[in-house]
């Protein structure tokens, strides 16, 4: 009974998600850890804005059979659940204004009042050579989140991970950094407008 109802909240969440375009018809991933060794995450194939039962699996630390069928980033995941106590939730997302924001700079400052209250400020982490990054992913990742005892961490062109105790609260997180990078966005696009006017 308790599995299905984290499954339905992970269902609400997907579909919240997609809507906001965090996730895409086939992009993104999302967990709920369900004991220490032991958790579910969306299928290779799913289509977030029409998640059903099935169409989450569990798994198992030790791999078997069931992980050819999940989500490519099953193994990130699962490292993340082993080495960061904190996580019982995880999202990998690609907020639009996020990752579009994370390619030309080295940390995200935001300038809301609500973005600012949440992080401060966020170090972009630079993934590198993208041809060995899912070799790399799962070890980089999880050693991130240890090492800045953090909850989010944007990837340079690459997405969002989150993970988190509480899954709205996760999803708020996401929420709020993705406003804030676009308001960043609309304030440089007003003052570049400025800066035209002026010299014309």
């Amino acid at each position: 009974m308790w599995e299905r109802t984290v499954i339905n909240e992970l269902i609400d969440v997907s579909l919240s998600m997609f809507r906001k375009n965090f996730l895409g018809i086939f992009h993104g991933s999302l967990s709920a850890k369900l004991e220490e060794d032991r958790f579910l995450i969306n299928k290779r194939e799913s289509i977030f804005d029409d998640m059903h039962t099935d169409d989450f699996i569990e798994l198992y630390a030790k791999r078997d059979y069931r992980w050819k069928q999940a989500s490519i980033d099953a193994e990130i995941h699962n490292s993340i659940y082993k080495y960061v106590s904190h996580a019982k939730y995880i999202a990998y997302t690609m907020p639009p204004y996020t990752t579009a924001y994370s390619l030309d700079i080295t940390h995200i400052r935001p300038k809301d009042y609500f973005g600012y209250q949440t992080f401060r400020e966020l170090e972009i982490y630079d993934p590198g050579n993208f041809d060995t990054w899912y070799e790399r992913a799962p070890n980089e990742i999880y050693h991130f989140f240890k090492q800045n005892n953090q909850k989010i961490m944007v990837i340079k062109g690459y997405g969002v991970y989150t993970c988190h105790r509480d899954l709205p609260t996760l999803v708020k997180n996401i929420a709020i950094l993705e406003n804030s990078c676009r308001l960043l966005h609309f304030s440089q696009e007003h003052h570049s407008g400025r800066k035209t006017n002026t010299l014309c």
